[in-house]
């Protein structure tokens, strides 16, 4: 079993979340001489050029990046990509301007899907950016939109953002009730 090959995988797994060395010695079950020894050693197989992405250190986790050598080519492909935003980029946006900062876990609760691409395309567009940390278990990024919104929106601030009782709301004198059984009952007719 090549337990380097494995950590690769670990850390594409994770992705953006990447893994402490306390991660690495858990699920491989090695000691913490063993991990760092299959850290360093995956990083150097990484140092070489036929490789795109290497394995950096942020804080106390390792994570896969790419390097910065190639980020022209990066930047070709984002700016390639159409200009208009799609209707996931749009839900996903219109939550990060309702409810910033947030998480990434926030964004997926309320859309139900895994939102992880769409916030890097979102930030890769300069529509949202990274705010901070958050208190909670994980320190995980809060996400915030920037001025860059409001331009590509038309808008002075976000106060001008329509307000999100009209949207959900247009006709408050429905009763769930009546909601309910003029939908789901049959006519007796």
């Amino acid at each position: 079993m090549n337990k380097q090959a494995i950590l690769e995988g670990l850390l594409f797994v994770v992705g953006d979340d990447g893994l402490t060395l306390k991660q690495i010695e858990d699920i491989l079950e090695v000691t913490p001489e063993e991990a760092n020894s299959l850290i360093v050693e995956l990083r150097k197989s990484y140092e070489d050029e036929s490789h795109g992405i290497k394995i950096s250190i942020l804080g106390d986790r390792f994570k896969l990046s790419t390097k910065k050598e190639h980020r022209e080519y990066y930047k070709k492909l984002l700016e390639d990509e159409d200009s208009n935003l799609s209707q996931a980029a749009l839900e996903t946006l219109a939550i990060v301007a309702y409810n910033e900062p947030l998480t990434r876990i926030m964004v997926d609760e309320i859309r139900g899907v895994n939102s992880r691409e769409m916030l890097h395309k979102l930030v890769a567009k300069g529509l949202i950016k990274e705010v901070g940390r958050s208190d909670l278990p994980g320190r995980p990024i809060l996400y915030a939109t920037t001025s860059e919104f409001l331009d590509y929106f038309g808008l002075a601030s976000k106060d001008e953002l329509p307000k999100f009782d009209m949207i959900v709301n247009e006709d408050e004198d429905i009763d769930e009730e009546d909601l309910y059984h003029s939908r789901y009952t049959e006519d007796e007719e």
